[in-house]
């Protein structure tokens, strides 16, 4: 047995090195590459991702699966996941053909570029053909993979293993029943925060600079990281030695930046803390978007919005920017940083809002999917659901349907995620209170490593090995993803700042 299990190892970690030279070619389309090299590094990555699926998909490796199957390990040992985890990708990636696999890449890197120089001339139309076949490959992956019940679950199963559609549609609804009328009742006491101290000029080097201080502080590693500035930020890994984050900052809009950084520090460091004995396996990284959200989400928000984060660093922001904040009280400015507000643009909502733009992008993704919506009409239906949920209405596609990188990168199925994400940030972070009573005082001094070594002992060190309702029933003892912690985070938060 230990024989094979050497061998197959060896095979995937053929595959993974394959798989990271991708990911090289991929973050550097989107941070350095030139516009003209599109077409090159689009037939580039078709070729890797067709050759590596090529030697994963092969019968010897199959075999090797079968037989190892048949051994008896613990449950819990990193053998046995291994071949758990293998055996699920194997599995789904043997129902793709590789010509497919090599077209998708092609067809989403290209995207990606098309998406850039479509974004900056707020023009959906030099968007729509090829947003149009990466609906149709992603069609093609559904039909594929098989489903039960809808297409849908189909590609959500990619990114949140063993989630449906109608388990998000549950957690949803629980949601909306109580945001949308907190919502109207903050919409009703919104004159009592005042975030114009935010909308000042605010250097772009200083702003960068200072990101830098809290993103070290909780602990994303830049002797195995760095971050560089793109369109979209993002996160992306070759190894969990070579973490890679990106900003995106605006000189009018201050904790912009600040938040990408802290967000994309939350995914960086769920990968750079996986299990060192991982590294180069399929066990590597994170379990599913849902848990690796829960991470930026909460580095993002449930610290990086808190009182006790700030009452540490906001001495420091003002000695940074003291012509626009020194006259401002920390209350003043922690108020400011959680007004909430209906907003266009998804990744500067608040945190009230946020879902809501989620629920618009998952209903559309459902009726593209399905062809009740033909991708002509898609910026007509965005601006009518932005209109109906927020009550606004996008004065240009840049600010409407191509804010998003994702349908361009071929990620259909991506977006509940976000929502999981936070709902699960909760789930975790509650249990994390009641092992650690002082962590918010912990903050407050400026201090996070408990934070995140509750997380990476809990959660980062186990990779793939255990799936989100596992970890949630490991961590907290309660069965799946639960929306009343998140709730009543975020009733009690905003009740308190607005005086309802």
């Amino acid at each position: 047995m230990q024989e094979k299990l050497e061998f197959l190892t060896a095979k995937l970690k053929d595959i993974k090195n394959l798989q990271a030279a991708e990911a090289v070619l991929g973050w550097d389309q989107q941070v350095f590459m030139p516009p003209g090299g599109a077409e090159a590094r689009a037939e580039q990555l078709a070729t890797l991702s067709k050759i590596s699926h090529e030697m994963f998909t092969t019968d010897e490796i199959g075999l090797l699966l079968s037989d190892l199957a048949q051994t008896d390990l613990p449950y819990d040992s990193d053998e046995a996941s291994l071949i758990r985890v293998v055996q699920r990708d194997y599995d789904k990636a043997r129902k793709l053909p590789s010509s497919l696999v090599a077209e998708m890449s092609r067809t989403f890197s290209l995207g990606q570029q098309i998406w850039t120089q479509a974004r900056a001339k707020q023009d959906f139309a030099h968007f729509q053909e090829i947003l149009t076949k990466i609906v149709d490959l992603n069609i093609q992956v559904a039909e594929a993979f098989g489903y039960d019940e809808c297409l849908y679950d189909a590609l959500l199963d990619q990114f949140e293993p063993g989630m449906k559609t109608a388990e998000v549609n549950r957690v949803f609804g629980e949601l909306k029943a109580e945001l949308v009328p907190l919502v109207q009742a903050i919409a009703a006491q919104a004159g009592q925060v005042d975030d114009s101290i935010l909308k000042q000029e605010f250097d772009e080097t200083a702003q960068w600079d200072f990101g830098m201080i809290p993103l070290k502080a909780i602990g994303f590693n830049l002797e195995r990281g760095r971050q560089d500035k793109s369109v979209h930020p993002f996160t992306i890994n070759f190894s969990i030695n070579d973490v890679r984050i990106t900003t995106r900052i605006h000189k009018d809009l201050f904790p912009s930046a600040l938040f990408s950084t802290l967000h994309e520090g939350g995914h960086a460091m769920y990968e750079q803390n996986s299990d060192p004995a991982l590294e180069g396996s399929f066990l590597a990284g994170g379990t599913s978007l849902g848990v690796h959200e829960s991470q930026s989400r909460l580095w993002e928000n449930v610290l990086g919005r808190s009182r006790e984060f700030w009452q540490f660093y906001y001495p420091q922001l003002q000695g940074f920017f003291p012509a626009q904040l020194n006259n401002v009280s920390l209350d003043a400015f922690y108020r400011a940083i959680n007004k909430v507000e209906p907003s266009l643009i998804r990744v500067e909502a608040d945190e009230v809002t946020y879902n809501l733009h989620i629920f618009l992008r998952f209903e559309l993704e459902q009726a593209l999917l399905e062809k009740r919506l033909a991708v002509a009409d898609l910026p007509e239906a965005w601006n009518a659901k932005m209109q109906e949920s927020l009550g606004l209405t996008p004065p240009n596609d840049a600010l409407g349907v191509l804010q998003d990188i994702h349908w361009s990168s071929g990620m259909m199925g991506y977006f509940p995620t976000y929502t999981l994400g936070n709902v699960l940030s909760l789930q975790f972070y509650q249990q994390t209170l009641r092992d650690i009573p002082d962590l918010p005082e912990q903050f407050s001094r400026g201090e996070f490593g408990a934070l995140l070594g509750w997380f990476s002992d809990k959660i980062h060190r186990h990779g793939r090995k255990f799936t989100a309702n596992e970890l949630v029933q490991r961590i907290t003892g309660t069965e799946g993803i639960q929306a009343q912690p998140y709730l009543d985070y975020i009733k009690r938060k905003y009740t308190q700042i607005y005086g309802l």
